[in-house]
């Protein structure tokens, strides 16, 4: 049986925009890293609203991230994100 391998496109180094650098530290970084530390960062200073937690309450680093906006859901996230990753 052979072993599955990780997806590499996923696995691969991304350029980090200045802004995203802000939140996530130094690029370039896989895809997923910037995930895990874009959810270390929005747990860490509680920017996770209480009351939907499918929300993410933006703060001074992230409204840049977020294209200026106030309040984005996790999914919204994503794709804002991406816009600040390009291939290296």
């Amino acid at each position: 049986m052979a072993v599955k391998k990780a997806n590499s496109a996923f696995m691969k180094p991304l350029k980090v925009s200045a802004e995203l650098e802000a939140v996530v530290g130094k690029g370039p970084l896989p895809r997923s890293e910037v995930v895990k530390k874009l959810w270390a960062y929005i747990k860490k200073n509680g920017l996770q609203d209480p009351k939907a937690k499918r929300n993410i309450i933006a703060d001074a680093n992230l409204k840049p991230v977020f294209g200026g906006k106030a309040v984005v859901d996790m999914f919204e996230m994503t794709k804002l994100v991406s816009k600040h990753l390009t291939n290296v």
